[in-house]
């Protein structure tokens, strides 16, 4: 063998400073972390999750002490079933998923309106580098964004129920299961933001297709008579949250194991569209 064949072959095998899948990472990771837009989206979840909670552990507090004086009140927590203050942080879960999942758009389409893909193409010509590269900011952040939230969030109605003579055990295995199944949901929700972003390539465009799936479609599946559309709601995404969290199996709902295979296959089915049109489409 020549040596300007094994000078190739160890240019090749070497790193060197080309760009490598650790180095797209922490540009994807600069680019996230530097944008102002991105951490004002990032303090307002925090914000509204906190403030949420703080606003339902006051009226968890104000229907429990109605309960103590009205019997028909009382029958009603009852029916609830288990500990209503165990679920108090976790209610600003809904104003999370938009917008977490709204970031998750704008992150992939402002590539597109900005004409900044030209220039991350053109150093990355593999394009599905960067692609999974701002897929594991996106979802990593609003994983660890919504647990720490959740977690404060708790801490901050803690005072509050205590003046309704509420228990919330933070350490309870039932709290740390809303935790994570919660913080999933919303990295889901956000990875599922991100693929419309790509597929749309429109901001406009991509959270409006993501509040017909979150809010939308929901709300027309129950109102629209038929069993079909009663049966299709539990595949939605908002859907799966329910089973995987529930104490015991709640009636007319998927089993836990069902509904995380359903958000899972939200998750990958919109990603995998993504992966495809981002390498036949051009810039």
């Amino acid at each position: 063998m020549s040596t300007t064949t094994l000078d190739r072959k160890s240019i090749r095998n070497s790193v060197g400073p080309g760009p490598a899948f650790h180095r797209v990472l922490n540009s994807e990771f600069i680019k996230f972390r530097t944008l102002m837009s991105t951490l004002i989206l990032l303090a307002s979840t925090a914000l509204v999750m906190v403030g949420f909670a703080a606003l339902s552990a006051w009226g968890t507090g104000q229907f429990a002490e109605q309960a103590a004086a009205d019997p028909e009140v009382a029958a009603a927590m009852a029916a609830q079933g288990g500990d209503l203050a165990v679920s108090i942080p976790t209610s600003g879960i809904s104003f999370a998923q938009l917008i977490l999942g709204s970031l998750g758009v704008l992150l992939m389409s402002s590539e597109f309106t900005t004409g900044m893909a030209r220039s991350t193409f053109a150093a990355v010509p593999k394009r599905l580098s960067p692609f999974l590269a701002k897929l594991i900011v996106v979802m990593v952040s609003a994983f660890l964004l919504t647990a720490v939230s959740i977690y404060i969030a708790g801490l901050v109605s803690l005072p509050i129920v205590d003046n309704y003579d509420l228990k919330l055990d933070l350490g309870s295995s039932q709290s740390i299961k809303l935790l994570l199944v919660n913080s999933l949901y919303v990295a889901a929700v956000a990875a599922i933001g991100m693929a419309l972003g790509t597929i749309v390539r429109n901001s406009a465009g991509g959270i409006m297709s993501l509040v017909g799936l979150l809010f939308v479609a929901p709300i027309a599946f129950q109102l629209i008579p038929g069993d079909f559309f009663k049966e299709a709601n539990k595949y939605l995404p908002t859907s799966t949250i329910t089973p995987m969290t529930a104490v015991e199996h709640v009636p007319d709902t998927l089993e836990a194991w069902q509904a995380a295979l359903v958000l899972g296959a939200w998750v990958v089915v919109p990603v995998a569209l993504a992966m495809i049109l981002l390498k036949k489409r051009d810039v």
